[in-house]
């Protein structure tokens, strides 16, 4: 679960901490985040300053909600409304935890938008690319950006190099709910577990 989250949330980095009020096009909306998050890695800031910075970024721009409940699948009908709100709240804390405490450390990769394609009134693909430098090959990241509010565009997905991560993490979520038995509460151990380290 770790290593899933880890390129995942190296590529969230990118995104501003600022909100957008404007109307803007999805491909503006990721190339101008991507650079203005920039300055949050780059700067004179300490640990727990990138740390503070980061999680903001990710409460304000990545849809966090829209991610935890599409990865826990068909798993979600079975829950009851006590239960969905328990996973939503450590989904929450997992999500930001993974995001802040692994990124901190990095320093300045650089992003550079491509193109875009609208899916339909809800959705567009952002394509972008890693630059690639001697110590790191380029990578193409696809952002699956929801667009069905354009004043308050989020962060559903990424496409690393073809694989979609929400779905991956949605996999791992599944296998650890199927191997105890469809108990929800294994999946809220474990994500409870990773976040009070």
């Amino acid at each position: 679960m770790k290593k899933i989250l880890t390129f995942f949330l190296f590529t969230i980095i990118f995104i501003s901490n600022t909100n957008i009020s404007l109307s803007i096009e999805s491909d503006v909306f990721i190339q101008s985040t991507v650079n203005r998050a920039a300055n949050t890695l780059s700067g004179d800031l300490s640990k727990e300053e990138r740390i503070e910075k980061l999680k903001k970024i990710a409460i304000d721009t990545v849809d966090i909600n829209g991610i935890g409940l599409y990865s826990l699948g068909s798993h979600r009908k079975n829950l009851n409304k006590n239960q969905l709100s328990d996973y939503k709240a450590v989904f929450k804390e997992y999500f930001l935890k993974s995001f802040s405490s692994r990124l901190a450390e990095y320093s300045n990769p650089e992003i550079e938008v491509i193109s875009k394609n609208k899916i339909n009134k809800n959705y567009t693909i952002v394509l972008s690319k890693l630059i690639g430098t001697e110590s790191r090959p380029e990578v193409k990241i696809e952002w699956r950006v929801y667009t069905k509010n354009p004043d308050n565009l989020l962060i559903r997905d990424l496409i690393i190099e073809g694989l979609s991560l929400a779905r991956t993490q949605k996999e791992e979520f599944n296998s650890i709910i199927n191997s105890n038995d469809g108990d929800i509460e294994a999946l809220l151990r474990s994500l409870t577990d990773f976040s009070s380290q």
